[in-house]
């Protein structure tokens, strides 16, 4: 007779909402099967979800039954495929329960696709771009555009222990827009470094004082519901990868139509226009989503999309979250508790070291007794002999890693303007300008498919380290 596992009994007396969970469990033994077959410990759903066995014949049922022409034609394929395209665009919509009359759907790569159609065609002049430290690096890069037009650009804090950002500081800032040009204020429902879920009433205050708000929604979407009909930014930017895995290489800009008016694209490209000349050296705009779709898009696997997003749906967010809330907690807890034989700590957790306010994401570094950190590709290459997914460095999000880290203004200036690094700095380079700070950390993610044996792996693994 098995013996019961003594933590499992402890872990549910702690989440006793556990057991509701139960049908992800039925998934994963049929959608999800190949985890355990292959021994696998995914713990990378913040770098991309899991698609479900499901989704795969779903679509490649419709691709195998009927034939599908590009979509720029008018003949009976192109007009097949135009169909499924525009349903597809009208579900999103749906799912983020966004109204069609206000928001409209922008078929892009994927999030960064989407962040690089804003940044380019925002109209920065003599305006302001707000944004806080804590960014993926496709956010921060929106800067340079308006850099380039002229916009000052003012970063907003963010501060250890928690790595929340200074609210003060941003209503001193919300408070002051430019008089003489636009406004746009950006930053993430959820932190891809720290899981930190920053306040959704931002939103609104910023608009009462005049901004326009990007909401990166990438991270936050894949386990928590993002209603569109209650909060309103002026931008999102999903990759529907992080959501259900597959298609990859396939977000939406999900835009209100009354900002995306304000967007001037520096170029024109096929699909983009209803009629441009050579001749006549002009070109006329398409309306709507077509004026932001270079080219053709992914027509046959946009419909992956919708079969996706009705994946998500049949499970539900308030199971998903209700998981992820038990599991991260159970992680954070455990991990915080560990101590060498001398008394020191093992981890040291970048952000909130509780399941409330947060995500899944846990990002630490692991100390030795000394209170030396543990290399974190040394560490991601030991939970690769166990076939531990795990993800590692800064997440490209630097401006939380320097934070979290404690790397300085000073120390950065030195390391950029020293000779031989005005144009080109390896990693390496960086480590060792920085004095062998670490330069990194480790991130591990639970997602809607983790279980309590994944997270029972890897504090297992967290273990082995103790000395």
């Amino acid at each position: 007779m098995d013996m019961p596992d003594v933590e499992f009994v402890s872990f549910l007396k702690a989440y006793p909402t556990y057991p509701t969970t139960h049908i992800i469990d039925d998934l994963r033994a049929t959608e999800y099967a190949r985890l355990d077959l292959g021994g696998h410990i995914y713990l990378d759903y913040t770098g991309g979800g899991l698609y479900a066995e499901s989704q795969l014949r779903r679509h490649n049922k419709l691709l195998s039954e009927h034939v599908f022409g590009n979509p720029h034609s008018s003949n009976p394929t192109s007009h097949a495929a135009t169909q499924l395209v525009e349903h597809a665009r009208e579900y999103v919509l749906k799912f983020f329960n966004a109204d069609p009359e206000e928001y409209l759907a922008v078929f892009t790569p994927n999030a960064s696709g989407a962040l690089k159609l804003v940044g380019e065609s925002y109209p920065f002049a003599n305006g302001r771009y707000l944004l806080t430290f804590d960014n993926h690096n496709s956010v921060n890069g929106i800067r340079e555009f308006a850099h380039a037009r002229g916009a000052q650009v003012t970063y907003i804090p963010v501060a250890l222990p928690d790595m929340r950002a200074d609210e003060s500081g941003l209503r001193r800032e919300l408070a002051q827009p430019s008089k003489n040009g636009h406004n746009l204020f950006a930053y993430p429902a959820q932190s891809n470094f720290s899981s930190v879920q920053h306040p959704l009433e931002w939103i609104e205050d910023a608009h009462k004082l005049g901004w326009d708000v990007l909401l990166d929604a990438a991270a936050f979407v894949p386990t928590s519901k993002l209603d569109l009909g209650k909060i309103k930014p002026d931008f999102v930017p999903v990759s529907f990868y992080k959501m259900f895995g597959y298609p990859t290489g396939i977000g939406a800009l999900i835009a209100r139509k009354d900002t995306l008016a304000k967007l001037h694209r520096p170029w024109f490209a096929g699909g983009t226009i209803t009629v441009a000349s050579v001749v006549g050296d002009k070109f006329y705009m398409a309306d709507g989503s077509s004026a932001f779709e270079d080219g053709t898009i992914d027509y046959l696997n946009i419909p992956a999309v919708e079969i996706g997003l009705k994946h998500l749906e049949s499970i539900g967010y308030n199971v998903i979250h209700e998981r992820v809330h038990c599991l991260t907690g159970w992680l954070l807890g455990n991990l915080t508790a560990l101590k060498h034989s001398n008394g020191e700590d093992l981890v040291r957790v970048y952000g909130p070291t509780t399941s409330e306010g947060r995500g899944g994401a846990v990002t630490v570094n692991f100390y030795d007794m000394e209170g030396k950190a543990f290399d974190h590709r040394y560490i991601e290459e030991q939970a690769n002999n166990l076939n531990i997914s795990l993800r590692t460095g800064c997440f490209c999000n630097p401006g939380a890693g320097e934070v979290a880290l404690e790397i300085s203004r000073v120390e950065l200036d030195v390391c950029f303007t020293s000779p031989g690094h005005e144009d080109r700095l390896t990693i390496d380079d960086f480590r060792t300008c920085i004095d062998g700070k670490s330069t990194g950390a480790v991130r591990i993610s639970v997602g809607m498919v983790t279980d309590y044996k994944d997270v029972k792996a890897v504090l297992a693994f967290a273990k082995g380290l103790l000395a």
